[in-house]
This record gives structure tokens, C-alpha cells and sequence, in this order.
């Protein structure tokens, strides 16, 4: 990421020694009967909140939650959120039920160096998603400088992610100054050989991906039902596997891309097939590589113990590891070994591995990997995809056009 960025660990201390900062955080945890299931996130900006108390500054909280699309909706207050917060610090949150307004400003106004005042929900006001600037304006007021550390939400150009930073003085926290830095690195400071894994369902949200991996990777295994829609654009049957259909042309120029850019995309040779998705389905491998077909009412749910074995060889060779999505329904005990298997491989491979995506961490708290054997776990799905794929983050971009001091 180029050095005009603006980087708080960059900022000298005298600076921000008794300013008021405007922390954007992404506190959009899961909850469930109001508590929370994972606080991973919260945990994650817990450096860069330490960091602005120890230097005398006192922090103003901005985050979403769901997607209430406007309206006050009691499920989505981050009251909960407020409560863990004050766990994790061992220290007194002032939480309030409002963004913005005159209780919002006065709260600004009173709050002492080293003290936090957490904000609502700014999905509460469909400003926010529609990023109308006045309404940025006003979630500034009364605040010295802004801070980017909601990494999952970087790619959304909303008031509180790249709105603000049209009013304040603006830079990197350190959890976002890590996920930069470090997918940057893939493409900058190339590690070969180079292994794309990815997954899930849908080829629309990886296509830009692959593509962009097709001129650095040595070689991309695809799994899931990314895997169903190449397999019907080569022409097998994969009778009541989820796939996309209308996307076997995409599929069929990836595939030639892939061999003008002498980049190796490894399919599944052999797959895990049931007709029915239970814990207690039977199942059957189904040598595709060798002229297996599919029976009537099969689908295709999981990659089969010769792909495994291939993709762990794969793996064992790399340098560099990124992993996006899960190779099978792996939710379903049958079909959860190839996603089981593949990311202990990753795991305990020596080279440098970043993962991403809900449906990827998911699987490795599932089956209990312990998530320092990984060089980087993200902590945003969708802002990952989307600069691997090349796009601009907005959230991330408006940084080097920010005021300053």
C-alpha cells in the first residue's frame, strides 16, 4: 500500500496526546438470545483502542450491526456489544442509544483523555449505507482525527467507513494496517510457489479472484460448489449438484486463460455424492477423472480422498497458501473431511497461509483448529475477496485524501 497513506502507529505521540479520536470499528459480531457467539472481532481492534488510550486520547466508537436498513431495531443495539467490550478492556464503556444529535455531542464534549464512548448502531439511519454526507458530518462533530480498523467493512463506501474521512484527519489502525500490508504482500513480495484454494458456492463472488490469480498463482484448486459449475462447463452431469449453469462460458475462458497463463487449476478427480443432506446420509466416491457418472438425484457435496490426497501434496510445496471457502458442505458431518483435511494441511504447512471468508474461519473453530497456525486469518470475507481481486477499497482509498492536522 503506498506510503501516502496515513498510518497511526506512524503518528507521533505529542499529537494525539489529548485528542478526541473517531474510531470506525466492525463490531458485527453474531448473537444469539442476546449473547454473543464470537468476539473475535471485538478482540481484533483491541490493539488500536489500547494504543489511543495509552497516548491520552480519549475514543469515540463507530460501528454497525446487521442490516436494519434504517430503522431502530432492539436486536441490533450494540449494548451487548458494549458489555463484552468493557470485559475484554476491564475498563467502564459510556454506551449510548443514539449516533448522533445533541445527546451524542455533549457525550463527545464530556468524555475525558483515555475514556471510550460507544456510539449506536449507524445502520440505525439509512444515511449511513447511502453514505450521505451531512450525516457523516454530523458522526464527526466534536472529534479531532478518524481511525480505520473495521477491515470487513472497508469496501462498503458508507458515511461511517469513507464519509467521515472527507472531514477529519484520517489513517489506518493497526488491525487494518495488518490486513493491508499483508494481502499486499501476496502480489509485492511473491513467495513461489503460490497456491490459490477456494471454495464455496457461487462463481460471481470468486471470478475476480481467479482471474487476478491466474498471472501470479502456480496453481489454484477449486472445491465446493465453485467446482460443480466447471465441471458442467466440461461437460459432466452433475445432476442435482448446486451449480450455475449460466456460468459455463465464464467458466470455459477461465479454464483457457488459466493454460495461455501456464497457471495449473486443479479440479476434483474423485467426489463425495449422496442423495440427501443429513448427519446420517450415506455417501459414495465418484471417480469423475476416471468416467464415474453421477446417479439420478446425486449431488455432489464434498471432494473425495484422491482430490485430498492431491491437494495436500499440492500444499505441502507451496510457499504461499491462500485459502477462500470451504471444498465441501462441511456443516454436515459425511461431507465435512475434504474441509477438515485440506485446512489442517494448511495449517500445518510451512508456508506463509492467509485465510478468509465466514464459511472458512467457521470451518476451523468447527473443528478446532487453533488459528495461530495460520500466518494470517482476515477478518474480513468480502473486503479480502475484493482486494485480491484488484478492486479499490473505498474505505481504505479515502484515507490518502483525507485534511490534515
Amino acid at each position: 500500500m503506498n506510503s501516502s497513506f496515513r498510518k497511526l502507529s506512524q503518528e507521533e505521540p505529542q499529537k494525539l496526546k489529548g485528542k478526541r479520536a473517531l474510531l470506525r470499528v466492525d463490531f458485527n459480531v453474531p448473537q444469539e438470545d442476546g449473547k454473543i457467539l464470537d468476539d473475535s472481532r471485538i478482540k481484533a481492534t483491541l490493539p488500536t483502542l489500547r494504543f489511543l488510550m495509552d497516548r491520552g486520547c480519549s475514543v469515540v466508537i463507530l460501528s454497525h450491526l446487521g442490516r436494519p436498513k434504517g430503522t431502530v431495531m432492539e436486536k441490533y443495539r450494540l449494548t451487548e456489544v458494549g458489555k463484552r467490550l468493557e470485559e475484554l478492556l476491564q475498563k467502564k464503556i459510556q454506551k449510548l442509544d443514539v449516533c448522533i444529535g445533541e445527546e451524542a455531542r455533549e457525550a463527545k464534549k464530556s468524555l475525558k483523555n483515555g475514556e471510550i464512548l460507544l456510539l449506536e448502531n449507524t445502520r440505525f439511519h439509512i444515511e449511513e449505507t447511502e453514505n450521505i454526507l451531512s450525516f457523516a458530518e454530523e458522526l464527526t462533530e466534536e472529534c479531532d482525527f478518524f481511525v480505520q480498523d473495521a477491515f470487513g467493512c472497508v469496501h462498503r463506501a458508507h458515511a461511517s467507513t469513507e464519509g467521515v474521512a472527507h472531514f477529519l484527519p484520517a489513517m489506518m489502525g493497526f488491525l487494518v494496517e495488518k490486513e493491508v500490508d499483508t494481502l499486499k504482500n501476496v502480489f509485492e513480495e511473491k513467495k513461489s510457489p503460490l497456491t490459490l484454494v477456494i471454495g464455496g458456492a457461487k462463481i460471481d463472488t470468486k471470478i475476480g479472484v481467479i482471474h487476478n490469480f491466474l498471472k501470479i498463482a502456480d496453481s489454484i484448486l477449486i472445491g465446493g460448489g465453485l467446482a460443480n459449475t466447471f465441471f458442467n462447463a466440461k461437460g459432466y452431469d452433475v445432476q442435482e449438484s448446486l451449480v450455475e449453469k449460466d456460468k459455463a462460458e465464464l467458466a470455459r475462458k477461465i479454464l483457457q486463460e488459466a493454460g495461455e497463463e501456464k497457471c495449473r487449476i486443479v479440479l476434483p478427480r474423485d467426489i463425495i455424492a449422496s442423495k440427501e443432506i443429513t448427519n446420517e446420509a450415506s455417501t459414495r466416491v465418484v471417480h469423475r477423472k476416471n468416467g464415474e457418472l453421477l446417479e439420478a438425484g446425486e449431488k455432489i457435496l464434498d471432494i473425495g480422498p484422491e482430490t485430498i490426497a492431491l491437494f495436500k501434496d499440492i500444499i505441502a510445496q507451496s510457499e504461499t497458501i491462500v485459502w477462500n471457502g470451504p471444498l465441501g458442505l462441511f456443516e454436515y458431518e459425511p461431507f465435512s473431511n475434504g474441509t477438515k483435511t485440506i485446512a489442517n494441511a494448511i495449517a500445518s504447512a510451512s508456508a506463509t497461509s492467509i485465510v478468509g471468508g465466514g464459511d472458512s474461519i467457521d470451518a476451523i473453530h468447527r473443528f478446532a483448529i487453533p488459528e495461530h497456525q495460520f500466518s494470517h486469518i482476515s477478518t474480513g470475507g468480502g473486503a479480502m475477496l475484493e482486494f485480491l481481486e484488484g478492486k479499490i477499497l473505498p474505505g481504505v482509498s479515502v484515507l490518502r485524501k483525507n485534511t490534515e492536522w
